[in-house]
């Protein structure tokens, strides 16, 4: 069991993702304080229904500090990344205004079946493919790494997709790799092709209709 500062909030951390958070509550600007003065490290988990932590068994995953942007008003941009998936299990006496609670490490189950290199082959490519109509909407070219395995892969493409809280939150708690690239394999055609088609509109609105960047 380990102990470990929580930020509840409804979003989804992936392993080997990156997230930015804007960081304006005072008890989280005393948070970001004590973990950059410590491992920089804290658990990003869903919150109860009142807002705060959530019901024993949740699953959330370790936030690792990677660059903050600090503000003259106290406020900060942050960028973590994930790390350890985790099982939240009880809340610990805090004297800090945030909450600490007591977590354990979460991993894959083994996988009986393994997935075929082809299918990881077509996730890769469908992967890539989303990827780069995501830059092309948002007018960027992200440097990204999808991973070697199949763990790795999934989770780096899972957090790629403009899906609702839950359907992220279940593929985050899924403790099978060769689960998530079934999942994935079937809803990312109409993902991408919609990705596509939507980047294909936006090339033609800057370009004026011409085939010109305006």
């Amino acid at each position: 069991m380990h102990a470990l500062p929580l930020f509840p909030l409804r979003v989804v951390l992936f392993p080997g993702a990156l997230l930015p958070l804007h960081i304006f509550e005072p008890r989280y600007r005393q948070l970001l304080a004590d973990v950059s003065a410590g491992d920089a490290r804290f658990g990003l988990l869903p919150p109860g229904a009142s807002g705060g932590l959530p019901e024993s068994g949740t699953m959330g995953c370790e936030a690792l500090v990677r660059g903050i942007q600090s503000m003259p008003d106290g406020r900060s941009n942050i960028v973590v990344s994930g790390e350890r998936r985790f099982r939240y299990l009880t809340s610990l006496p805090a004297s800090t205004p945030y909450d600490r609670g007591e977590v354990e490490w979460v991993d894959d189950f083994p996988d009986v079946q393994v997935p075929a290199e082809a299918d990881l082959e077509r996730l890769r490519t469908m992967g890539e493919r989303y990827a780069r109509a995501l830059d092309t909407l948002n007018d960027e070219a992200l440097d990204r790494s999808f991973g070697a395995d199949a763990g790795q892969l999934s989770f780096a493409i899972a957090a790629l997709l403009e899906w609702e809280f839950e359907a992220r939150q279940r593929l985050l708690e899924s403790r099978s790799a060769t689960e998530r690239v079934v999942r994935l394999l079937h809803a990312l055609p109409a993902l991408v092709a919609g990705a596509e088609r939507r980047a294909g509109v936006h090339l033609t609105a800057r370009s004026n209709g011409h085939g010109i960047p305006a």
